[in-house]
């Protein structure tokens, strides 16, 4: 699976962006997608997921209520709406993709993954 973010960008506090992640290679509905970020300095971390199959959602505690996550499966496209925006939320987004369920919040459980949108939030 071949994984392309855009929808990066530079956004006051407060903004919203959409992230999109394209995918290509295999059948991209067999696949839960995960979004991660990662600040400079710290550690890759888990964003937001949605299953296949059942399109369950799950995020982590700090963007619930700001962020959602969607698919549009014959797009191969998964997107990650971010609103209300913050600058802790500034970081190099990742998409990535697991074939199974369901999908897992650590980053080395991924084989394949994208390379990454740069999202800057300022104050």
């Amino acid at each position: 699976v071949q994984l392309v973010e855009s929808g990066g960008g530079l956004v006051q506090a407060g903004g919203s962006l959409r992230l999109s992640c394209a995918a290509s290679g295999r059948t991209f509905s067999g696949y839960s997608m995960t979004w991660f970020r990662q600040a400079p300095g710290k550690e890759r971390e888990f964003v937001a997921a949605i299953s296949w199959s059942t399109d369950n959602t799950y995020y982590t505690e700090s963007v619930k209520g700001r962020f959602t996550i969607s698919r549009d499966d014959p797009k191969n496209t998964v997107y990650l709406q971010m609103s209300s925006l913050k600058p802790e939320d500034t970081a190099v987004y990742y998409c990535a993709a697991y074939g199974g369920l369901p999908p897992p919040r650590r980053p080395y459980e991924y084989r394949y993954w994208g390379q990454g949108t740069q999202v800057t939030v300022s104050s």
